[in-house]
């Protein structure tokens, strides 16, 4: 077998992909041969060689979700090689640098009052992992360790570390395989689909009856604010999160917020909390914080959170990972930040939201198809069975685009780039895939 470093020939690089690599949610060796991409520039990736007769693909994931600014980008690569002129990792016990301390500060100086104080992690789903932490040593530094299971409501996705697959959706979520070993967690009903939709008052009665009866041993809520993503890709009611908000406050229960996937603009509000103008207790980010350049993930929370802990026997979050505050990925997420806050942002989601609801109107009249909904730079169908991927992929790639359809969902959620044009040809392949799927 030839040596990895040998096989530059598209053939050969398959052929080792199959034998060694393990990709996200498959089995090994996969099922379906993935697409060799060489390179990525603006909203378009190239391919080594044609998939479905195209060289090239308009990109309708963001790569799940984090490449708001497309591939490329000048500004991103000019931070990425000044930074890496300095330094490209140094440890974070002990010593900081800027990068870190510029960021951190500058999520605080744009995100809810009154979080003040950033961990830095490797990904979103470590970041929960942060934040469930936070919580459970916040109550037992209060001498209430009987606070220490989680609220959620079902429908939701958290990443696939522990905690966070804990309160991920227990029957209809990727992690059933677990059950019985992770951590029993207490789940409400999902929230009644619509964004638009008047609130229920029976749901919001039934949210404040689970919170109050359970309290004495809640820890914290977590949700997605105003869209589940993974779990479903579902947007409620931002009155939700107030009633949420009110009872925590009410029941000595901490409230935090996963705007990892909601983060950065994509739902229309720079944080989807700002749809239900509250402000959590641990708030945590990702995603598109490095504009999809490196991972990196931070968890916020207040001072209150942050005082308590410190008051307890252990007086520090014992948590530290080796490259947590990373300065190539603090420092290119400096720069994305500043890049998406210094151009109006808010009306290219606009545009691109405009874009989604004409191109997506179509898909409504597609055998098969349960919904069309639109939220931002977020446009999903809904069929009414299970998507056959495979097909459904070959559908997009035909017309040229990139998309990811998984459960019964064929979605997109486009960089913010995206041309109109392009926004267009995103739609009809979703449409396409739909069909097909």
């Amino acid at each position: 077998m030839p040596e990895p470093h040998l096989a530059h020939d598209t053939a050969g690089l398959l052929a080792l992909d199959r034998e060694h690599v393990w990709h996200p949610y498959g089995p090994m060796p996969g099922r379906q041969q993935p697409l060799l991409v060489e390179s990525a520039a603006g909203v378009r990736l190239r391919l080594a060689e044609p998939a479905e007769g195209r060289r090239e693909l308009v990109d309708g994931m963001s790569s799940w979700w984090s490449a708001i600014h497309g591939y490329n980008h000048p500004v991103l690569n000019e931070a990425v090689r000044g930074q890496l002129d300095r330094m490209s990792h140094v440890m974070f016990g002990g010593l900081t640098h800027e990068p870190a301390v510029r960021l951190a500060a500058r999520l605080v100086e744009i995100t809810p009052e009154p979080l003040r104080h950033v961990f830095l992690a490797d990904s979103g789903s470590v970041s929960v992992e942060v934040a469930v932490k936070m919580c459970l040593q916040y109550w037992r530094s209060l001498g209430r360790p009987a606070k220490q299971r989680l609220l959620t409501w079902r429908g939701g996705y958290h990443g696939d570390t522990w905690q966070p697959m804990s309160v991920c959706d227990p029957d209809g979520g990727m992690h059933g395989l677990w059950s019985g070993v992770l951590p029993r967690q207490v789940f409400a009903d999902a929230p009644p689909p619509g964004f638009d939709a008047g609130p229920d008052p029976a749901y919001e009665a039934h949210l404040r009856e689970m919170i109050g009866r359970h309290a004495d041993e809640l820890a914290a809520v977590i949700v997605e604010p105003v869209v589940q993503g993974a779990g479903g890709m579902s947007f409620h009611s931002p009155a939700y999160l107030r009633v949420l908000r009110e009872a925590c406050d009410e029941h000595e229960v901490l409230l935090v917020l996963d705007e990892i996937a909601t983060g950065f603009g994509r739902t229309g509000t720079l944080f989807a909390a700002e749809h239900a103008g509250i402000s959590p207790d641990v708030m945590c980010v990702g995603k598109a914080l490095t504009g999809g350049y490196l991972t990196m993930a931070a968890a916020l929370c207040t001072t209150r959170v942050a005082e308590g802990i410190a008051r307890g026997e252990v007086p520090v979050l014992a948590h530290g990972p080796t490259f947590m505050g990373n300065p190539l990925a603090a420092a290119v997420a400096c720069a994305s930040v500043d890049l998406l806050l210094g151009q109006d942002w808010a009306l290219e989601v606009k545009r691109i939201e405009a874009g989604l609801r004409e191109g997506l109107a179509a898909a409504a009249g597609v055998p098969g198809v349960k919904d069309v909904r639109v939220l931002g730079a977020i446009g999903v169908v809904q069929l009414e069975h299970e998507v056959d991927m495979a097909a459904a992929t070959r559908a997009a790639v035909r017309a040229g685009v990139w998309l990811r359809p998984f459960r019964d969902l064929v979605y997109t959620m486009p960089p913010y780039v995206t041309g109109n044009e392009d926004v267009a040809r995103i739609c009809a392949s979703v449409c396409d895939a739909a069909a097909a799927g």
